[in-house]
């Protein structure tokens, strides 16, 4: 049994070297929609790039999303076989993370919930040649 669960994870260290590096940010307070806008801006560009968009963009998951960037390029400065100067945001993604509810009393004894709402953000870089 130990030795399958060995295996498994040596295939999982494995296909994520392949993927090349990358950096999650997870339980983000920002709705889900609202980090798509800004994850979109930077899909596909140069990462000095990006992270002058990030910069000058005023919404407010462009904060975190350039923070969870500039540690992307710290782990793809850990690994040798990649040169920083030519890295790009290769893939971007945003997924729904748990929903906080909370209930906000109304008139006449009822009650509305209101659903805080959490993202998982995930962004890979590439090396262009």
């Amino acid at each position: 049994m130990a030795t399958r669960q060995r295996q498994k994870a040596e295939a999982r260290r494995v296909e994520r070297k392949a993927l090349g590096p990358s950096a999650q940010l997870r339980w983000l307070r920002v709705s889900p929609r609202k980090v798509r806008l800004v994850v979109d801006l930077i899909r596909g560009k140069h990462v000095e790039e990006a992270l002058n968009v990030l910069t000058f963009c005023e919404k407010a998951a462009a904060k975190p999303v350039a923070k969870l960037l500039r540690s992307a390029v710290a782990n793809a400065d850990g690994r040798d076989d990649y040169d920083i100067d030519k890295l790009f945001v290769k893939t971007a993604y945003v997924d729904e993370g748990p929903t906080w509810r909370r209930w906000l009393p109304r008139a006449m004894g009822r009650a509305t919930r209101i659903r805080k709402r959490t993202s998982h953000v995930t962004l890979v870089l590439g090396q262009q040649n």
